[in-house]
C-alpha cells in the first residue's frame, strides 16, 4: 500500500496565543522543532522527541503537532500496532494506530487536543485507513488533571468524536482489564469488508467461549 502524506496546517486561538496545528509533519521538519519539557507522559522529552521523529520516517508513520513557534506543546502519533500487541498479530495493510497522544498541561481544555484529531483526518487519503485507538487510563494523566477515570474517559469521548470514532467490543485482556478502557475504531469511507473481516478476528480471539 502506497502510504501518501498530504500536509494540512491550520492556527488555532487559545488563551495563551495562537498555536500551529499541522502535519503530517516530515522528520526532517521534527528535528528542527523543541519538544517541550511538559511532555512527558511517555518518555522523557529528548526520548520522546527521537521517537516521534523515528515514526515519522516509518512509510505508514503520521505526527500531527500543535506548535507555539518552534516549540512542539502537544502531538498524535499515527503507526503500525507495536509487534507486541494483538493488532500486529494479523499485519493489515490499511490498518493503522493511534498510537499516542499527548498536550501540555498549559493547552489543556483549550480544544487543542481535538484540533489535533481533525487535522490529522483532514486529508483525503485517511479514507483509506481503518484507525484504532486503545485507552487505557493508566496513560491518563488523573494527577494532573484532577480528573477521575470516568470524567477523563469522557473527555477522551468527546475529543474522538471529532473524527467519528466509535466503540468497538473486543475480548483483549490489555482492553477488558479495567471497565474505563475500551477500544475505539475509525472506518474510512474506502474501507473494504475484507479489512472489516480481519478486524473483527482481532477484536475476539475466544469466540468459542460464548
Amino acid at each position: 500500500m502506497e502510504h501518501i502524506k498530504t500536509f494540512y496546517s491550520i492556527t488555532k486561538e487559545t488563551k495563551h496565543g495562537p498555536i500551529i496545528v499541522e502535519g503530517p509533519v516530515p522528520a526532517e521538519q521534527l528535528a528542527l522543532y523543541t519538544l517541550h519539557e511538559g511532555l512527558i507522559a511517555f518518555r522523557p522529552p529528548k526520548q520522546q522527541h527521537e521517537a516521534l521523529i523515528g515514526i515519522a520516517k516509518l512509510d505508514e508513520g503520521r505526527i500531527i503537532i500543535a506548535r507555539n513557534g518552534d516549540i512542539i506543546v502537544g502531538y498524535v502519533t499515527y503507526l503500525y500496532p507495536d509487534p507486541l500487541e494483538r493488532w500486529a498479530e494479523d499485519r493489515i495493510d490499511n490498518m493503522i494506530e493511534l498510537g499516542a497522544i499527548e498536550v501540555i498541561s498549559d493547552y489543556r481544555g483549550t480544544g487543542v487536543g481535538k484540533k489535533l484529531v481533525e487535522v490529522s483526518f483532514m486529508a483525503d487519503e485517511m479514507e483509506d485507513y481503518l484507525v484504532i485507538t486503545t485507552e487505557y487510563y493508566w496513560h491518563w494523566d488523573l494527577k494532573g488533571t484532577g480528573l477521575n477515570v470516568w470524567d477523563y474517559r469522557k473527555m477522551m469521548e468527546k475529543m474522538m468524536s471529532t473524527a467519528h470514532f466509535e466503540y468497538y467490543a473486543t475480548d483483549d485482556p490489555e482492553v477488558t482489564s479495567h471497565p474505563a478502557n475500551c477500544l475505539m475504531a475509525r472506518v474510512g469511507k474506502r474501507v473494504g469488508p475484507n479489512t472489516i473481516e480481519r478486524f473483527d478476528r482481532l477484536r475476539f480471539k475466544n469466540r468459542y467461549m460464548y
